[in-house]
């Protein structure tokens, strides 16, 4: 038996908690990494702030069309509550089964062993994956006492994070000696930006930007979430576009372009060039602390997908216990074993090329349904409409869609893994049906 305690006993996650945690989700290791790989092909200053800038586009056209989802659809569960109300309960499932089996717990790893990664240098002896491994139960078991614990700890760790890249900016402005490069466009930008590099370099720019919908599954905890989570997803992804554009900028403007070309920890190249070798070692390590808002966020987020799958599917009914509390412990703890599997394992590096593929096509698939939800229900209360619609929630699917079929092209075995991921999905929604009747 759950012990559940009911909606309206249940604390709710504020609309600034909200926002840290997209915020949170979205900031990871892949704007202190990507540029480096970039950097290699393109060298034009204005090319690759603009590939951010494209990015941070992408991201707002989705947020604003998930804003009006999820204040159509209050309740946590994502994109897998949203496809079942739209199209039909087997598509959500393969959506949920894809966060719930490697959507979260593989960022969560890949983080955990970037921390583990900058810590042990502040930490000489200790090893990394260890580290990794602590970190990631110490979150998990923080997430499973209650909402004003975790809401708190999330909110503290977002700022220290935020706080940091401000002043990584600041000093990188104010300290460091500007380098040559231009970041006014020129006629020969044009033949860049239309280049395969820079079109490989924009599928890995939209990746370090996802996280962009983090709210949605906690759409049913958040107070007021038909006026907070429109709100929360577009504030959170725009400031997250402004840090990204200003982070990048420095990393160019302080550090030799040929010296981040090719290299994977171009942050703390560029800390160097700014604060020297001890100062980049101190950086280094309030990035490291600053990873551990961002598996926060996941380790919040996931468990909902899971929870609202076993309040539909009795076959999973007990991953949506909760305790006295509120909190989905079980579903936390499921999620807290494979992210560790994979942690251990280090086979997620090869989980994550994949997963690109698949989230974005579900997001093309849950964006479509704004379509397609207008037409089927046009009668439903939409509390809040996507701000440009059409033109924003179709210029989504455009990018999406050459995304998929880009990553589809130069990645046929990752993508064939990810498709392969949503049949196995399928078998396993098909066995959960035949288990016993979805719950209405």
């Amino acid at each position: 038996m759950s012990n559940t305690v009911s909606t309206t006993e249940r604390p709710k996650i504020g609309g600034i908690t909200a926002t840290n945690i997209v915020i949170a989700n979205i900031i990871g290791t892949g704007v202190f990494t990507s540029l480096g790989f970039q950097a290699i092909e393109i060298k034009s200053g204005f090319a690759l702030l603009l590939l951010w800038a494209i990015g941070g586009v992408f991201a707002l056209c989705g947020a604003l069309c998930y804003g009006e989802l999820g204040a159509a659809m209050p309740r946590s569960g994502g994109e897998y509550h949203y496809l079942s109300e739209i199209y039909h309960p087997a598509i959500g499932f393969l959506s949920g089964w894809v966060s719930v089996t490697v959507g979260f717990a593989a960022p969560i790893a890949l983080s955990a062993m970037a921390f583990g990664k900058y810590a042990a240098q502040l930490i000489p002896g200790v090893p990394p994956m260890l580290l990794a491994v602590l970190i990631t139960i110490t979150i998990s078991l923080i997430h499973t006492q209650n909402l004003q614990l975790g809401s708190y700890f999330q909110n503290a760790t977002t700022n220290l994070k935020t706080a940091v890249i401000v002043i990584f900016i600041l000093a990188g402005l104010v300290l460091a000696t500007p380098q040559s490069l231009s970041f006014t466009p020129t006629i020969a930008d044009l033949s860049t930006i239309v280049s395969t590099p820079f079109a490989v370099s924009l599928v890995y720019v939209t990746y370090a930007y996802s996280g962009w919908n983090a709210a949605i599954y906690l759409a049913g905890e958040i107070d007021q979430p038909a006026r907070n989570l429109p709100r929360t997803l577009l504030v959170g992804t725009a400031i997250v576009t402004v840090l990204y554009l200003a982070l990048n900028f420095v990393f160019l403007h302080s550090t030799p372009i040929d010296d981040l070309a090719g290299e994977l920890e171009v942050g703390y190249i560029a800390a160097t060039n700014i604060f020297g070798a001890v100062g980049s070692t101190v950086m280094g390590g309030a990035i490291s602390f600053g990873l551990v808002s961002s598996i926060s966020s996941m380790v919040w987020a996931g468990p909902r997908v899971t929870q609202t799958i076993g309040e539909d599917f009795p076959l999973f009914a007990k991953l949506a216990q909760t305790n006295r509390a509120g909190i989905p412990y079980r579903a936390i703890v499921v999620q807290l074993a494979i992210a560790l599997a994979l942690i251990i394992s280090s086979t997620f590096e090869a989980v994550l090329t994949y997963l690109s593929f698949t989230l974005t096509l579900s997001s093309f698939v849950t964006v479509l349904g704004l379509f397609v939800d207008r037409y089927r229900h046009p009668g439903r209360p939409r509390p809040y409409q996507t701000w440009g619609y059409p033109v924003v929630p179709l210029l989504f699917l455009l990018m999406s869609l050459w995304i998929l079929l880009f990553v589809l092209r130069g990645n046929p075995i990752e993508s064939g893994i990810g498709l392969v991921t949503v049949a196995i999905g399928l078998l396993v929604y098909r066995f959960a049906r035949r288990a016993g009747k979805v719950a209405s």
